[in-house]
């Protein structure tokens, strides 16, 4: 009996997915806008079974996140090997001081990364690189149109790059405006080459409900390129607001060891109403060629829950622990922090076997880089504890859980100081604010508890292991979903600490912090 494998293969917050095989191994990077490190690493050698191996980018010097708005940040890698290098070309949009499209390169895919090489005219997003059996290597992005006509009027574009200087070189061609007539948002090109024909695929129809993936061929890789009569050759659009994926796009291929070819995408999972918290996620799915072109998933035609596994063996990973006892030197690295981190705010050595986070004037509402460390939220149902150490020493103190979208939008679940400790519910929606709930706690060693089911959130709280009070329950989570709150990103929870624009030398100790998806069980 053929194994099957279950989508999404990456899921939480992991969008505009790109893939590549070296020898039997498989690499997978994704977006990751406002959130450091940037770019996670993912390993497989069967395609189905991902496991984190590091981040692109690292250092400071590498990614500079300052004042980075809400789903700016880094948009849509492409990660390649050629000749004993991984390359990996991206775009920093709204950066204070770089921005634009950059490559670093690395000897080994686990590093070290080099610093950026910016490229100089080089306008648009999306970028991808395609190395030619000729020894060329071309560069290909998508600009708007320089005589657009409808909102996104986008055109792809190539250009040779010079691997010594890394800078772009020779004459611009302007290949493809897209398939469908005034969709906007030709964007996400990759190029491949097949049985010596040069395939140029994109996504078109913007990054929601109407995303769609096409493509188009050419016998020279500066075109024409002429489309797919049967374009788009994966969409979900024409489901219905009620199917359980959408938003289907932002595709990259992939062909294995044994000849079988497989496509990455982004999708989305919309839950208890067009909601969807968890942002985009990545799937997998079969393509086979037919007449010169890629059909995908034949006989079905869009992407499914459950799908025959490639023909590799499987190859499992161990799964990383549910709870994490902060007894590691580094952060594990599924932990995220917002924008750059230009001080050190957080310490696993001074009280080792916690995580300790210093209090800090900046604030989750501030487009700034706050005492935060989290996660992707990457289950529709989850529950998440921990175990916090703290005493608020004023009314400007606060520590605690926070459920983030982004500056506007977000639950923190904190204790801070009145007359005495409180533990309170603050729910932050288009800026404002909202006490949902408050009520007196011992200060010290806390438990606290966010657990949901669907949209429906619960806040507790416990003072002895288990004993858990409810602070609020059935709290409706929809200002976490991209619908709501706007923007790329999906929702994160984490562990959050701030003095709140004043100095304090106070800090806030984790003990562990556990986090289970309870989706199917």
């Amino acid at each position: 009996m053929h194994r099957h494998f279950r989508n999404p293969i990456l899921p939480g917050f992991y969008p505009d997915p790109s893939v590549c095989r070296v020898g039997e191994d498989y690499y997978l990077i994704n977006s990751t806008f406002e959130y450091f490190p940037g770019l996670p690493i993912f390993h497989s050698r069967d395609l189905v079974n991902w496991h984190q191996i590091g981040h692109v980018l690292t250092r400071p010097s590498q990614l500079n996140l300052d004042g980075i708005r809400p789903s700016g940040g880094l948009y849509a890698p492409t990660i390649r090997y050629h000749q004993g290098t991984f390359y990996v070309i991206n775009t920093l949009v709204d950066g204070k001081k770089e921005h634009g499209n950059f490559i670093v390169t690395a000897p080994a895919i686990e590093g070290p990364w080099s610093e950026p090489y910016w490229l100089d005219d080089a306008p648009g997003i999306d970028p991808s690189l395609f190395f030619d059996d000729d020894g060329r290597v071309w560069y290909v992005g998508n600009r708007l149109h320089p005589k657009g006509t409808f909102r996104g009027h986008c055109e792809i574009w190539l250009q040779e790059l010079d691997l010594k200087t890394m800078q772009l070189t020779g004459s611009k061609y302007s290949l493809w405006e897209g398939a469908l007539n005034k969709a906007g948002w030709a964007e996400g090109p990759h190029i491949y080459k097949v049985d010596g024909m040069y395939y140029l695929m994109i996504a078109e129809g913007g990054t929601h409900h109407d995303h769609a993936v096409t493509i188009a061929r050419s016998e020279a890789i500066t075109g024409p390129y002429v489309g797919n009569i049967r374009n788009p050759i994966l969409t979900h659009r024409n489901l219905g607001l009620d199917y359980p994926i959408v938003g289907t796009g932002h595709a990259d291929l992939v062909e294995t060891q044994n000849g079988e070819w497989w496509m990455v995408m982004l999708a989305i999972r919309p839950y208890d109403g067009y909601f969807y918290n968890l942002g985009r996620e990545t799937f997998l799915t079969p393509v086979r060629w037919e007449d010169g072109w890629p059909v995908v998933n034949p006989g079905v035609g869009h992407v499914e829950f459950e799908t025959p596994a490639p023909d590799l063996p499987e190859h499992r990973w161990p799964s990383p622990p549910a709870c994490d006892h902060f007894d590691a030197q580094k952060l594990a690295l599924c932990w995220n922090v917002l924008r750059t981190p230009r001080e050190s705010f957080w310490s696993l050595s001074d009280r080792p076997g916690h995580l300790r986070l210093y209090l800090r004037p900046q604030t989750l509402s501030e487009l700034a880089n706050p005492s935060f460390v989290g996660r992707r939220q990457q289950h529709i149902d989850f529950a998440a504890r921990t175990a916090m150490e703290f005493t608020p020493q004023s009314n400007h103190e606060c520590a605690g859980i926070v459920l983030l979208q982004n500056n506007d939008f977000h639950f923190r679940f904190v204790i801070t100081q009145e007359q005495e400790p409180v533990i309170c519910l603050i729910k932050r929606d288009k800026g404002d604010e909202t006490i949902l709930a408050e009520q007196p706690v011992q200060a010290g060693r806390v438990y606290l508890k966010v657990s949901a089911v669907g949209q429906k959130y619960s806040f507790y709280v416990a003072t002895e292991y288990e004993c858990w009070h409810p602070v609020a329950e059935d709290v409706d989570g929809r200002i976490l979903s991209t619908p709501v709150a706007g923007g790329f990103v999906g929702a994160y929870i984490g562990m959050y600490a701030s003095s709140n624009g004043q100095q304090s030398e106070n800090v806030a100790d984790w003990d562990w912090f556990e986090y289970d998806g309870l989706d199917g069980k």
